[in-house]
């Protein structure tokens, strides 16, 4: 087999696809969101939950001025 002067070989020809492709495969930039702030908050059953602070402030109070006693009473259900 005789190669001419104008032919690229595989080698060649996956070498320069390769370095076109690099500046593609670079790191894509990071997507900012808005920080949104959460809060901590304890379920009925003793565990937490992470809730984004908007959600609280659509929310509703049920009840204010819970005691302690009352709190203890509330967690124990089940």
């Amino acid at each position: 087999m005789t190669k001419s002067k104008n032919q690229i070989s595989r080698r060649q020809l996956f070498s320069a696809l390769g370095l076109m492709l690099v500046p593609l495969a670079a790191k894509p930039k990071a997507v900012t969101k808005d920080p949104e702030e959460y809060q901590i908050l304890l379920k009925p059953d003793g565990t937490t939950v992470k809730v984004a602070s908007s959600t609280l402030k659509k929310s509703k109070v049920v009840r204010k001025k819970l005691s302690n006693k009352g709190f203890y009473q509330w967690l124990k259900k089940k």
